[in-house]
């Protein structure tokens, strides 16, 4: 699969008390600096690879630690020990994690990973609209039609004002897709529900036929006037509403979000969590194992994330990076209040409860690209017509990468 080192925190050879870390996330970059800063007892380095999980597969070198994406499947027991034993009250707190979000990182009856982050989807607008939105956090598809149906403004059969078009990002139908139950999860190497799947684009295709005429006239609008960013379209006035999801969301400037309201995406009160979530795993043949225990106990004490914070406003380090790590410490409400209060207070009183987040199945370690390739694609494509046959199968499709990806 081929991955790269971009960096390294620390430039000396890895002992025992020097743990190395893989992931895909480059804000941990930062993390391990700040580790190696405020304590000189353990070090860190840290690399960059695309997917870690898959070279976990491919590489004869064990990491110490891995974070990133994809990390939870059929192999997470195989490469990852079992962290039970740093949860306590001198430790890491269970409850400082959303129950739901900690139970997706067992394999069996141990927690192998920590969660790190995750994403939910939102719809974003204008704070102009703010007063036409029923619920102070939420909405869901059958409001965005009506809403968007009152909005929308033609001449001479041309949309000059739309309300929202389903249509505009991929990430969307995947979104509907997800809360119409069509449950994309491993398998050899992926399966769904094919119904589901059917009725959720069907359900799209009406939309798209109900409240903007067709497809074509969508395509048309979004042609002439998407030249700029949605969110600007959206301060403008010419669209009422864009998807948009939690980390690009709060890593728009000051600016937009100065004008920028949003609600997050609920249908029969389930919030999905998108399926870019990401753990923590310490590997089973780790040779820095105190220094990866160290690193990830200190790492998630609440008191630590908010001096991380608090280095890098102080630094000017671009804020928008850090939305990640975040998301973690959201269970804690004592915590996240204060947390909120300090550096997002946007977001305080705006999460949604814990029984609404709807965790993604576990997914193939090569979801990201399978979804990119394959299953988004194949979405776009359906979403524009109700005729099967018009539509080349998804299990096609997905058996023709294979074969080529060999």
């Amino acid at each position: 699969m081929g991955f790269f080192l971009l960096f390294t925190v620390l430039l000396v050879s890895c002992g025992g008390n020097t743990a190395v870390i893989w992931t895909d996330r480059p804000e941990f970059a930062l993390y391990g600096d700040y580790f190696n800063t405020v304590q000189n007892q353990y070090k860190v380095t840290v690399r960059y690879l695309e997917y870690p999980g898959e070279a976990l597969e491919d590489s004869h070198v064990n990491p110490d630690i891995v974070v990133g994406s994809w990390l939870k499947n059929f192999s997470t027991d195989t490469y990852f020990k079992s962290l039970d034993g740093l949860f306590g009250k001198k430790k890491i707190p269970r409850n400082l994690f959303y129950s739901k979000i900690l139970t997706a990182g067992k394999a069996g009856r141990n927690q192998h990973l920590l969660p790190v982050s995750f994403n939910i989807p939102a719809l974003i607008f204008s704070k102009e609209r703010e007063h036409d939105i029923i619920n102070s956090f939420t909405i869901d598809f059958e409001e965005v039609k009506q809403l968007s149906k009152g909005y929308n403004v033609e001449s001479r059969s041309t949309y000059t004002r739309m309300g929202f078009s389903p249509l505009w990002d991929d990430n969307f139908l995947l979104t509907a897709a997800v809360l119409y139950g069509v449950s994309f999860r491993e398998a050899l190497p992926l399966a769904w529900d094919t119904t589901a799947l059917d009725k959720s684009m069907d359900y799209i295709y009406n939309w798209t036929h109900e409240i903007n005429s067709n497809n074509q006239a969508e395509e048309e609008f979004t042609f002439k006037y998407f030249i700029e960013p949605p969110e600007r379209l959206a301060i403008s006035g010419r669209i009422l509403f864009s998807y948009m999801e939690s980390n690009e969301l709060f890593t728009l400037t000051e600016e937009n979000k100065n004008h920028i309201d949003f609600r997050w995406i609920m249908e029969q009160d389930r919030v999905p969590i998108t399926d870019a979530s990401v753990f923590l795993g310490i590997h089973k043949r780790a040779k820095a194992k105190r220094a990866a225990k160290a690193f990830v106990l200190w790492f998630f004490q609440t008191e630590n994330q908010r001096l991380l914070m608090e280095y890098f406003r102080v630094n000017g380090i671009n804020e928008g990076v850090f939305w990640d790590m975040r998301r973690v410490f959201l269970a804690d409400p004592g915590y996240g209040a204060d947390f909120f209060r300090i550096f997002y207070p946007e977001l305080l009183g705006r999460m949604p409860p814990a029984e609404y987040l709807m965790p993604p199945n576990v997914l193939p370690g090569n979801w990201a690209i399978i979804k990119e390739r394959v299953v988004l694609p194949y979405l776009h494509d359906r979403a524009r017509t109700t005729n099967i046959s018009e539509v080349y199968p998804l299990e096609r499709r997905l058996s023709d990468w294979i074969r080529m990806n060999r």
